[in-house]
């Protein structure tokens, strides 16, 4: 239970173990959404220059949004190994980022930073194109004049979008942190990969 995993990680860890590879999340969060929205605006204006229509559809909302998830993944997916690696059941092993990204490439070589990228990038087509797609459909649908209410409508589509892909992409996610965790410091190798 969420009690009992609670109760273990403050009686192992203490009250900083409820915050491991935090530090790393934080360092892999602005590399990351920098890209994602960076790169999002530049394949939206590809895809309007493509189509020559000036404003995308929902599948072309989606597209441009994957294919902007997969770019900031692949940019800083050592950085998402490490976060996994740190918070995982390996904290005592990995302690930081830097020594996390040393270890790993000591141990398992420039690709074992790479380790569960595969459902990663699966993973990061459906969750960024679902959430910019939700973003764009629920914009044309509830188009708002008021500055006001324009910002506070995105904030609100934002969120409805990141739960909806939350909710979907979920599964992979799961694969990808056993992909992750697998064959480092005292575990097992039990899968071969994303399938």
């Amino acid at each position: 239970s969420i009690r009992s995993i609670y109760r273990n990680i403050l009686q192992k860890e203490g009250i900083i173990g409820l915050w491991a590879g935090n530090g790393a999340n934080l360092l892999r969060v602005i590399p990351s959404k920098a890209v994602v929205f960076s790169s999002n605006d530049l394949y939206r204006s590809l895809i309007v220059k493509f189509t020559q229509k000036p404003k995308l559809s929902g599948p072309e909302s989606f597209l441009a949004g994957g294919l902007a998830g997969m770019t900031a993944t692949s940019v800083t997916y050592p950085l998402d190994l490490a976060r996994g690696r740190i918070s995982g059941k390996l904290a005592t092993v990995y302690r930081g980022v830097i020594p996390t990204i040393l270890i790993t490439i000591r141990d398992e070589g420039i690709r074992g930073l790479y380790k569960g990228i595969t459902p990663t990038l699966f993973g990061a087509m459906p969750y960024v194109g679902i959430q910019f797609g939700t973003v764009g459909f629920l914009e044309r649908m509830f188009e708002s004049s008021n500055e006001k209410n324009k910002s506070m409508h995105k904030m609100l589509y934002g969120g409805i979008g990141g739960v909806t892909a939350g909710l979907v992409t979920y599964p992979n996610d799961t694969v990808r942190r056993l992909l992750q965790l697998q064959g480092s410091r005292g575990t097992t190798v039990v899968f071969t990969g994303y399938w």
